[in-house]
């Protein structure tokens, strides 16, 4: 598959809850380093997501803050 976003970030499904509509998918990029996503019920089901697979998150938005302190 190719996409046209760049922010590609590999890692592995930590766990993944399914709800009555959608399904939070928990990924871990890093030790430690947690990415989270909700995606619909079907799409979790028809990708076969369960803990231990090797996914890439993909990030795609029109504005990233930065903040400090």
């Amino acid at each position: 598959m190719k996409v046209s976003a760049r922010n590609l970030i590999p890692g592995t499904v930590k766990k993944v809850t399914i709800g009555l509509v959608n399904a939070e998918v928990v990924i871990e990029a890093a030790p430690g380093v947690e990415i989270v996503s909700v995606i619909t019920k079907e799409s979790a089901e028809s990708m076969g997501l369960a803990a231990g697979a090797k996914v890439k998150a993909m990030v795609k938005a029109s504005s990233v803050m930065v903040i400090t302190e």
